[in-house]
């Protein structure tokens, strides 16, 4: 089987579990002596206020890609036999799985590494966003793995973007912050600097195209159409 035919990589609608039966099905194989798994999983608190469930939204032409460049780069890091990537829509109730990764490997610690690269860099990078749903209210979440690779980019830019990086570390505390604002030559970084030579070069500007439909169709934490600035409205969207 080819290596691209070795990657599973599918974003379910809404009210569709997830089988994690057939992901594990599909990495096993018998020359592969390790399987890892992740479950993201909703739990049932946060910061002392009751959760009822968490719902997820996606753009999801680019999240598929995005999700297959990373396992393309995990690919490359390590000595892998298979990856299987799902993530849930719609919401997803406390004990419901929402994101589940299963890899396969000869080795284990292939496994396992690859494992936590691929949720890691998932959170950090493909447009899927989070609400967060309280027995008293909700608010949209903002992944701190996402604003870490944000603030981490902008500091490579220099000191020219001190203002971009007060604003960042700023909407760090924001229910939407800078998760619909989107980068520009960044977007394609859905790996780390390790990681990410030959598998961040997507066609910025078809996807920008693609993402207006999704942008303009999305409601910000407060019920209003999230609009960009206009120096922002080229920037793709994380």
């Amino acid at each position: 089987m080819a290596s691209e035919e070795r990657i599973l990589v599918e974003i379910l609608e809404e009210n569709i579990p997830i089988d994690m039966a057939k992901y594990i099905t599909f990495v096993s194989a018998p020359q592969a002596g390790a399987i890892s798994t992740f479950s993201g999983t909703t739990r049932d608190n946060f910061e002392g206020k009751t959760v009822v469930e968490l719902r997820y939204e996606a753009y999801v032409p680019m999240a598929i890609r995005s999700i297959k460049s990373i396992c393309s780069s995990a690919r490359s890091s390590w000595n892998l036999h298979s990856i299987a990537v799902v993530h849930r829509l719609g919401p997803v109730p406390v004990g419901e799985i929402s994101v589940f990764i299963a890899v396969s490997a000869v080795h284990r610690a292939d496994a396992m590494d690859c494992c936590r690269f691929v949720i890691d860099e998932l959170k950090a990078c493909v447009p899927i966003w989070k609400k967060e749903v309280y027995d008293n209210g909700e608010v949209w979440k903002e992944n701190s793995e996402f604003m870490d690779r944000r603030l981490e980019l902008v500091k490579k830019q220099g000191d020219q973007n001190e203002n971009e990086t007060e604003l960042v570390r700023h909407s760090r505390k924001s229910c939407c912050g800078s998760k619909v604002k989107v980068m520009n030559e960044e977007s394609s970084s859905c790996i780390s600097s390790d990681h990410e030579e030959g598998n961040r070069h997507h066609n910025v500007e078809k996807e920008n195209e693609e993402a207006q439909v999704q942008r303009n169709g999305r409601k910000s934490c407060c019920g209003s159409k999230v609009k960009l600035n206009e120096e922002e409205s080229r920037q793709t969207m994380h």
